[in-house]
């Protein structure tokens, strides 16, 4: 993970085109949360489709 000037950190990943993706974030303590902003969900997972 690469900080950010506003003390959040980022990473980038490469995925394959015109296909869909699951994912969710860890935040400290072990808590997990969705994206708001993803493009569908698919139940507990947020979907990006490429």
């Amino acid at each position: 993970m690469a900080p950010r000037g506003d003390g959040t950190r980022a990473a980038t990943v490469v995925l394959p085109a015109k296909s869909a993706h699951s994912f969710r974030y860890l935040a400290v303590g072990d808590y997990w949360f969705d994206d708001e902003q993803a493009d569908s969900h698919d139940g507990v997972n947020g979907r990006l489709h490429t």
